[in-house]
């Protein structure tokens, strides 16, 4: 066994005082070959106590979003993330009025993403513009643990809310999915995602009423239709449409709060006027085809294809996506010019992008 270090061959050290601070401030100072150290204050770096972390979002300041953007996740040509494109498109939301972004959804491929990944991200958009516009996290799951998990983690980096699916492929029952959804409420605000054409199983209205009474129950993004809208509206439940070709006719017609959308991220300003300016239908008409477009393919093929098109991000694909066939590409560029380019994201013309210009990764 080694002996014990003399206090000779350690460097001396001046003894501790327990009423002084500890760590010390340390006084700016420029060392040959060194950067400048900033005085620090420890009092700069204590966290929020958990009671203002806590209620620093209201639930109303989730429910009075009319626009919230599922943001698509641009990559680099190695898979990794592009997070300078990211933050550009995160630029052209805020610019375009959208005023809120789900972070790592369908549209941004959190499926595709570690959840290392998924908090990093989550993280980084609220510390880039969390002061700008709300985070709503994607952190549901089918596992209830990988879902709580995720949430309390989500939370912790600073997101405002939270989206919850429900669990899909390992479907389960009526009483399951309101447990399930009882585990995270309970966290923070929340937003209920209802898309059974992915799930393969409904979140039916005594699901929602079931768990509407909870003080983080946001409200629901809801893509079944208008009659189940009109539903929950009745009741008094927020409700955002999750089809952004119903989404005009949902929020005039039939009391949706707003939209959580696709699209937004190609035009948000024209989604913005769609949502708060009154009805609408010439504008609507007029964006209805791209709206089309961008699900002629499940979502986010198409957005992938449109955005890369643009030059707002670069054709790189996580498979299993892969770009839309040439004629769609085509079809793509057209629908530019009949909206007008003026009112899309990025300063570059629109241009069909070749077969090779595409790439397409397996591993990262």
């Amino acid at each position: 066994m080694a002996a014990p270090l003399s206090s000779a061959s350690t460097p001396a050290q001046a003894p501790v005082s327990f009423g002084e601070r500890w760590p010390p401030k340390y006084s700016a100072r420029t060392t040959r070959g060194k950067f400048a150290v900033t005085a620090i204050s420890l009092d700069d770096y204590l966290p929020m106590r958990s009671s203002e972390v806590k209620n620093r979002t209201s639930t109303g300041d989730i429910t009075s979003l009319r626009v919230i953007t599922a943001v698509k996740t641009p990559y680099l040509p190695d898979g990794r993330f592009d997070l300078e494109a990211y933050d550009s498109l995160i630029n052209m939301q805020i610019d375009g009025g959208s005023e809120g972004v789900i972070v790592g959804g369908t549209t941004g491929e959190g499926h595709l993403m570690s959840w290392d990944e998924h908090i990093m991200l989550i993280g980084h958009t609220v510390n880039c513009f969390g002061t700008k516009i709300k985070v709503v996290g994607n952190t549901g799951s089918n596992s209830t643990r990988e879902a709580v998990h995720a949430t309390e983690q989500g939370f912790a980096v600073g997101m405002h809310a939270a989206l919850h699916i429900n669990p899909y492929y390992g479907k389960t029952s009526i009483e399951g999915m309101i447990s399930h959804f009882e585990a995270v409420l309970p966290m923070g605000r929340t937003i209920i995602y209802n898309v059974p054409s992915r799930t393969g199983q409904d979140i039916p209205p005594a699901v929602i009423e079931a768990i509407s009474s909870f003080s983080n129950m946001a409200g629901v993004k809801e893509c079944v239709g208008h009659e189940r809208v009109k539903c929950y509206t009745d009741k008094g439940i927020t409700i955002w449409s999750g089809n952004d070709d119903e989404c005009h006719d949902s929020r005039w017609k039939y009391g949706a709060t707003g939209v959580i959308s696709v699209a937004s991220n190609l035009i948000p300003g024209l989604m913005r006027k769609l949502m708060y300016e009154g009805e609408n239908p010439v504008l609507n008409d007029k964006v209805v085809p791209l709206m089309k477009w961008l699900f002629c393919q499940p979502n986010p093929i198409a957005l992938n294809t449109a955005l890369a098109q643009l030059g707002v991000v670069r054709p790189v694909f996580r498979l299993p996506y892969v770009p839309l066939p040439l004629e769609k590409r085509v079809e793509f560029v057209r629908i530019v010019e009949s909206v007008g380019r003026e009112n899309f994201v990025g300063q570059k013309e629109a241009r069909v992008l070749d077969d090779d210009d595409f790439v397409l990764i397996s591993r990262y």
